[in-house]
């Protein structure tokens, strides 16, 4: 199957994005944009520097400036070519494996939404050829990443994380050494932890059972208060409270709203519900799943406070926020502010960040995906769960009374006894989704396993 748009991003299998593929693209993109000055950057796959490579060669063959920003996250590079008024090319397939890569493209204000996404495709298929003024030139530029470790430790304060030992799993994600660097200039305590030169698919919103044993066993052995990581490219966090435990990013997002200010939030329908429970926030608007559609519903705010988040914990911050210094907009999914502001509600309160999250409404998620799908199967199967009554009926029985459904992104399903069922196809990887909420998070848990077992027969 050919590279294509998904949630965030054109992804596809590294042997399809051949360096004439993203010359295309890379054409098609700077025809839609119109800009002379590109930033690029890229993540830790093997695959990454030669597509780096190519966007850089192409642009400058092309008349563009390009400004190298090398390995760093996603959101470090949104910020430099945000504040230099420059579109960007991230190189990441984000959280899927080594044999896929992928290409986010960010505007002079941003992620492109999904008009621009149709834009460039169809720029992309008609051939479209981008000529500059002059010849290109070409600059590496590792202060980028320097720029992102200042934005907060100014923000938050050089004291703001002191008598904290945080663990930074560093696996294979771009931003390992910019988050030790952050925690440490906050004054914490860091230990480094699993390191790896081979990548690693780490997907925030479905840690394995392998990877959260050794995350108990690390914060135990090591005496942690927490536990900090980021997927491939650093746009999704992932934090533990000091038994190890993962703590969901929706609730990182809940958290970082509260400690921001915020008073309307954009979430994906995706997020639990806990949002809608909390009396603070003034303003609660759901969305399909993916950064564009959270952006999207940022504009059409009614509060200039706004926030975005996703279930899998990127964070988007609509507005300048006061806290130690000012903390300007990135309106883009970030790692380190939710990260941050969980460990700073925590430590402000004089409670640990499984207390903290404890004192929250209580409302528990669980998650996981069916990965190598046939997707064709996958969309017979929810097809005829969302169009067939009895279909419907009878797969979801053993959860309980249907009371009511909603189709905003894939098929929600809401039960008489509260909990809920969230069944959708990822837009990224040939992965299904299975999201659950419950009173418990036992019974979360039950749900998401049993999902699990009726959708792989379904889908593989």
């Amino acid at each position: 199957m050919a590279p294509k748009f998904g949630t965030s991003g054109l992804r596809g299998l590294v042997t399809e994005l051949t360096d004439d593929l993203v010359a295309d693209y890379v054409h098609a993109f700077l025809s839609t944009v119109k800009s002379d000055l590109l930033y690029v950057g890229q993540d830790l796959r093997p695959s990454s520097p030669r597509i780096a490579k190519t966007i850089c060669d192409t642009a400058q063959s092309a008349g563009v400036d390009v400004i190298d920003c090398g390995a760093l996250g996603t959101p470090a590079l949104a910020l430099s070519s945000m504040t230099a008024k420059a579109p960007a090319i991230m190189v990441t397939g984000s959280h899927i494996p080594a044999d896929r890569n992928g290409l986010k493209f960010y505007l002079a204000d941003g992620e492109v939404s999904k008009s621009d996404e149709a834009a460039i495709n169809a720029a992309y298929a008609s051939k479209t050829r981008y000529q500059g003024v002059a010849s290109g030139s070409y600059r590496a530029a590792p202060e980028a990443e320097t720029l992102y470790i200042a934005r907060y430790i100014d923000a938050f304060g050089k004291g703001a994380l002191e008598g904290l030992k945080i663990g930074v799993y560093r696996h294979s994600s771009v931003a390992r050494d910019t988050m030790e660097a952050i925690f440490t200039g906050l004054g914490a305590q860091v230990v480094p932890l699993a390191h790896s030169d081979r990548f690693i698919p780490v997907d925030t919103e479905a840690v394995d059972p392998e990877t959260r044993e050794k995350l108990r066993a690390w914060c135990q052995d090591n005496h942690l208060d927490a536990i900090a990581s980021t997927d491939g490219d650093a746009d999704r966090p992932m934090l533990t409270d000091e038994t190890g435990k993962v703590i969901p990013g929706d609730i990182l997002g809940v958290l970082s709203a509260q400690v921001l200010g915020a008073k309307s939030v954009v979430t994906p329908v995706s997020s639990n519900d806990m949002v809608r429970r909390l009396p603070e926030f003034d303003e609660v608007i759901l969305t399909k799943i993916g950064s564009p559609f959270v952006i999207a519903g940022m504009n059409e705010a009614k509060h200039p406070e706004v926030v975005g988040f996703e279930a899998n914990g990127g964070f988007l911050l609509g507005f300048e926020a006061s806290l130690r210094a000012a903390l300007s907009p990135l309106p883009t999914r970030d790692c380190i502010l939710p990260i941050l502001a969980a460990l700073l509600a925590a430590k402000e309160a004089g409670q640990s960040l499984s207390d903290r999250v404890a004192a929250l409404p209580p409302c528990f998620t669980a998650a996981d995906r069916v990965q190598e799908i046939d997707r064709d199967k996958a969309k017979v199967f929810l097809d005829g769960l969302i169009s067939d009554n009895a279909k419907r009926a009878a797969f979801f029985a053993p959860f309980g009374t249907i009371a009511s459904t909603d189709l905003t992104d894939g098929l929600r399903v809401d039960f008489d006894s509260g909990d809920v069922l969230h069944l959708r196809p990822s837009g990224n990887a040939p992965e299904f989704r299975i999201y659950a909420q419950a009173q418990s998070e036992d019974k979360a848990q039950t749900l998401v396993s049993a999902a699990y077992q009726g959708v792989s027969k379904a889908v593989l």
